[in-house]
């Protein structure tokens, strides 16, 4: 029975903070929520005031937008002092 138990809770999805993800990102907190106000990191909205997010989602979401920003537009030289979100993750 504790396997059974453990499974689940192995299974569970862990869910961040914006203070949380703004760490891993290395970006600041209001950072993270205008991020996810402007719909381009996805985010669970608990409460008016509690948001979380899902690092792995955020990452794909993250990743998406670069790569379609990237083929809009012409490509980057090769030596860019500029750090992608890709760059962080």
């Amino acid at each position: 029975m504790s396997d059974d138990n453990n499974t689940h809770a192995d299974a569970r999805e862990e869910f961040l903070t914006a203070r949380q993800l703004a760490a891993i990102m290395q970006v600041s907190e209001a950072t993270v929520r205008r991020l996810a106000r402007a719909g381009r990191i996805p985010s669970v909205r608990l409460t008016p005031r509690l948001i979380r997010f899902h690092l792995q989602s955020v990452r794909e979401a993250l990743d998406g937008a670069t790569r379609s920003r990237h083929k809009a537009t012409k490509p980057e030289p090769e030596q860019s002092p500029q750090l992608s979100f890709t760059d962080l993750l």
